[in-house]
């Protein structure tokens, strides 16, 4: 079956393979990457199903994703874990792998609360405690190889760059890519949640942490620095109050500190090749008409120029706010 055309009745009849019945709501969610779809079983409530994009991630990849959301579950993690169908978490409908959760209640997650970042960071020390014994070991690490020097050849190679920006952008990037990776020497390294932003957020009496598709092993700093806005005053509230509350349950390494701006370039660069990667897939045109424009590409040489600026400026330091 080709990935592309998962059409209502096709979920239906996949989610129906399995003993699982959509008897009202299917609703395709905000996700690009993945098909998302929500939707209302009489018996079970509301529940969401997840088609994974083929070769993307291997079945023991899939699997392991799901056990390290049991190991977090039965820590008292605020997260989600898939639904078993005889003693089975991940499905298979002509050809294409899918998982079903129960859907999670609850309100968007408020960056701007100083308590919501306070009982984040304490969520999240409970998960990187988890990710500490919990190796996931078929997963990749977070690494400059993939994050930056895979992803600057996908640009290279697949980016629609006007001929007269091309030169400049890639130099930038090059530049960009040989610096980070430079300042990119972590050290521990435990198992993530690997994306962890507001869009992977809800409220619902205390945080719930969602979509572990990127999860991985990596600095703790990952799962804590794209919580972080604003100038750097404000940078350093935020990241006091989120290790306010991670430190009641496990010590914060504040060497790390110096690996958010290296990370912050990583994510960039593969953001970019990503959706480079991506561009054959109809949603994409579709939902990101404004990339490989030529004004996208103009911005963005403004932007790794920027971003070259932070990496050479001192890190956040706890020192300076303390």
């Amino acid at each position: 079956m080709n990935y592309y055309q998962l059409t209502p009745d096709v979920i239906t009849d996949a989610l129906a393979s399995v003993g699982i019945y959509v008897d009202s709501g299917l609703m395709a969610l905000n996700s690009y990457e993945n098909r998302v779809y929500r939707f209302k079983n009489d018996e079970q409530g509301p529940l969401v199903a997840k088609f994974y994009r083929p070769q993307r991630w291997t079945r023991e990849q899939i699997l392991e994703e799901h056990g390290f959301l049991q190991a977090l579950a039965d820590a008292g993690v605020r997260v989600a874990i898939p639904l078993r169908q005889e003693r089975e978490t991940l499905f298979e409908y002509q050809g294409i792998v899918f998982a079903v959760w129960p859907a999670v209640a609850g309100r968007q997650f408020e960056t701007d609360s100083l308590e919501q970042l306070e009982a984040l960071g304490e969520q999240l020390a409970l998960l990187h405690q988890v990710g500490e014994r919990f190796v996931l070991q078929s997963r990749p690490v977070l690494s400059t190889d993939d994050y930056l020097h895979r992803a600057y050849g996908v640009l290279e190679r697949e980016a629609e760059l006007p001929g007269r920006l091309r030169a400049d952008f890639l130099s930038l990037l090059r530049r960009l890519v040989e610096r980070a990776t430079e300042l990119y020497r972590p050290g521990k390294q435990l198992s993530l949640h690997g994306d962890c932003h507001a869009g992977n957020l809800l409220w619902r009496d205390g945080p719930w942490l969602l979509d572990f598709d990127d999860c991985r092993r990596g600095p703790a700093v990952q799962d804590l620095w794209m919580m972080l806005s604003g100038n750097r005053q404000e940078q350093l509230v935020q990241l006091d109050t989120l290790l306010a509350g991670y430190e009641t349950v496990r010590e914060f390494d504040a060497a790390e500190l110096a690996l958010i701006e290296p990370l912050r370039a990583m994510r960039m660069v593969n953001y970019m090749a990503w959706l480079a990667s991506r561009w054959s897939d109809p949603a994409f045109p579709a939902n990101f008409p404004w990339f490989n424009t030529e004004g996208y590409w103009q911005q963005q040489i403004g932007t790794l120029e920027e971003q070259l600026q932070r990496l050479d400026a001192p890190p956040l330091s706890l020192t300076s706010w303390n």
